[in-house]
């Protein structure tokens, strides 16, 4: 999977990655969901260890054009892990309270704490792609922002928090194609905005404030990948087995009693 890694300093054309590819998986979409439920397992038994021993944080980022599928990587991926561990954050219109502080006071309060993974759907990168695109502050203000959220970042990972970020990346006809089966189905329609078409006209402008957020912030201690999202169960694959792969790198343990069990007696 490493061939979605975004390395840092390198410059990000989007164009250039194909949201159709799925060739870190020989098999079709059946046998991609057989291999889900081995990683829903595996990640499950990981996190069960992370949350017992208590000593590192995980924080997930999900960013992608609408209908990339961040609630599915929710919901399909961490299918199984106990919930007392897991905490989700929406970022959306900040309230009254957020805006009179600084754009990352809202976002610091759901870091993860030790044990924890942390997933947001959506995230503090919205300060550089929907504030920018809508030009909702000055290009003076949202270009500092880069190098500000670097720093805080680095901050997390000193202090022991394990970061990935995921660009989930679909193509503007599967954009068109999920868009039209909102509309289509009852069960689902409820998601539909008809904001999300004057959204979508706005995608060549995305695309480059994503590009940008790509190139300047994939860093050693918060690596960005650019996940193929097409196909959602390989989207599911990717996502999930560079998180299996990155905890079992922390060589994580049940932690042992501190107490001297050996001569208890339960009658």
């Amino acid at each position: 999977m490493i061939q979605y890694l975004v390395k840092p300093g390198s410059k990000v054309r989007l164009s250039e990655w194909d949201p159709n590819d799925s060739s870190a998986f020989e098999g079709d979409k059946d046998a991609g969901k057989d291999v889900l439920k081995e990683i829903n397992l595996d990640l499950a038994k990981l996190q069960e260890v992370l949350f017992a021993e208590n000593k590192h944080r995980i924080l997930i980022v999900l960013q992608g054009m609408d209908t990339s599928g961040k609630d599915g990587v929710i919901s399909h991926v961490f299918e199984g892990v106990d919930p007392q561990g897991l905490k989700i954050a929406n970022f959306k219109v900040p309230s009254e309270l957020e805006l009179d502080h600084d754009y990352l006071w809202r976002v610091h309060q759901h870091t993860p704490g030790k044990g924890d993974i942390a997933i947001f759907n959506r995230s503090h990168y919205e300060d550089v792609l929907v504030v920018r695109v809508h030009e909702l502050v000055p290009k003076q203000v949202w270009s500092r922002r880069y190098d500000q959220i670097n720093h805080f970042e680095k901050l997390l990972a000193e202090e022991g928090c394990t970061i990935l970020k995921f660009y989930l990346h679909i193509d503007l006809e599967e954009q068109k194609a999920r868009l039209q089966a909102r509309l289509d189905d009852p069960t689902k329609i409820w998601k539909f905005r008809l904001g999300d078409l004057d959204e979508r006209r706005l995608w060549p402008e995305y695309i480059k404030a994503y590009e940008d957020v790509l190139s300047k912030t994939s860093t050693d201690w918060a690596p960005w990948y650019i996940v193929p999202a097409n196909k959602k169960w390989y989207r599911n694959i990717v996502v999930g087995k560079l998180l299996t792969d990155t905890l079992r790198k922390l060589d994580m343990k049940y932690p042992v009693s501190e107490e001297d069990l050996s001569n208890v007696v339960i009658e």
